[in-house]
């Protein structure tokens, strides 16, 4: 049979506690496992959060480098068609005095016929038609005009359409000015962003762990280094295995002509090396001068700014930005890359070196630092773009 007993008030169990007592123990405990566990997960994420400041940091930079190589476009852009709207802008000037002269020219002889009792209201309504050449053609003013008046009209017609033409082409290229000047505008304030961000992170850690950021750097030093040498290696091997293919047909029953060509490739082979020894020496000279974003030296150098002003001293001109230096030469190989070679960085290509051999480069790398030598591994293999010989 079931039971009739009520149940006790209380709600006690069989080991005599009561219930809101028991859940607050409960409670208790999950409380001081969840704080400890959440230490723990604090404590474990110490050397993740520092490696993540790291990458966070130079992310920054490499985004203000980007936004740099905007800036140098944009400032080149509005460069030249500051000087195209001022041409312009003296080109209408110049047109108008004609204009103004040839409208005169017409008003006298429009005087004449109007003191003669000739054909003056054609030709004042010709004046301050808003297409002269229509009513010209509609008219038969032509006819009532003698040589010297159908020449002023030519000229006035003439001096009229092109003035037009010029002061379209003036408004034209003001706005594309006003247009790339935001363009300046919108990179530089992208450019102190980023910078200011990176400020401020790094400001947040504290002693010890800036000490433990450079020891990271330090190992990422060293690795890069460690593959630089490796890649002088293949190249010092596959240097030496193309000299002795090179001794080797040189040799006995080698024909004239593959002499000549060898020539001619020795000499395309030494004029590149004289420039580059000349670009690679102006290179070097800038070593400890600061990067600073849109600089082209002689005192401070953004990346594109110093490998322009490298070439330059060799006699080469080459383009402002990265992105368009990229495509100022020729693309070879990793494997084949020669002092004077520039090395391209990053997809968006938003970085750049001078190769001066042995898996090194010297670039002006972010903003903060200053010229150096570096490895061309300096982020790792995989940030490496392209190798482009300059000429």
């Amino acid at each position: 049979m079931a039971s009739h007993r009520k149940p006790r008030p209380g709600g006690t169990t069989g080991a005599g506690l009561r219930t809101p007592a028991l859940a607050t123990a409960a409670l208790t405990s999950m409380a001081v496992f969840s704080q400890t566990a959440e230490a723990a997960t604090r404590t474990d994420h110490t050397k993740p959060s520092l490696e993540e400041v790291e990458k966070k940091v130079d992310d920054l930079y490499r985004q203000a480098e980007s936004a740099t190589e905007k800036y140098d476009a944009a400032k080149e852009r509005a460069g030249k068609q500051r000087g195209r709207v001022d041409a312009l802008r003296d080109e209408v000037a110049r047109r108008t005095a004609r204009l103004n002269k040839a409208r005169e020219e017409m008003g006298s002889f429009a005087a004449a016929q109007y003191r003669t009792g000739a054909a003056a209201p054609d030709t004042a309504t010709f004046l301050l038609a808003d297409d002269p050449q229509d009513y010209f053609d509609q008219s038969q003013l032509m006819n009532r005009l003698t040589s010297r008046e159908k020449s002023a009209v030519d000229d006035y017609i003439g001096e009229q359409s092109a003035t037009v033409k010029k002061r379209r082409e003036a408004a034209e290229s003001l706005q594309s000015l006003t247009d790339s000047q935001h363009d300046l505008q919108t990179a530089k304030a992208t450019v102190q962003k980023k910078l200011a961000s990176a400020r401020q992170l790094l400001s947040q850690l504290t002693a010890q762990e800036k000490a433990r950021l450079a020891a990271i750097e330090r190992e990422q030093q060293q690795e890069a280094a460690r593959r630089a040498a490796e890649l002088a290696k293949q190249q010092a091997a596959r240097q030496q295995a193309g000299s002795s293919s090179s001794s080797s047909s040189a040799g006995p029953g080698s024909g004239s002509g593959s002499t000549g060509s060898g020539s001619a490739g020795s000499t395309a082979s030494g004029s590149y090396d004289t420039k580059a020894g000349k670009a690679i020496a102006f290179a070097r000279a800038q070593i400890g001068k600061p990067y600073v974003w849109g600089a082209t030296g002689p005192d401070s150098y953004d990346c594109s700014g110093l490998t322009q002003a490298a070439w330059k001293a060799a006699g080469v001109t080459l383009p402002r930005t990265t992105y368009d230096q990229v495509d100022a030469g020729t693309t070879v190989s990793l494997a084949d890359a020669r002092p004077g070679d520039l090395i391209f960085f990053y997809g968006d290509i938003s970085h750049v070196g001078v190769y001066i051999g042995n898996g090194m480069m010297i670039h002006a790398p972010k903003p903060g630092a200053y010229v150096r030598e570096e490895s061309i591994y300096y982020g790792g293999e995989s940030i490496i773009h392209s190798v482009v010989r300059p000429g």
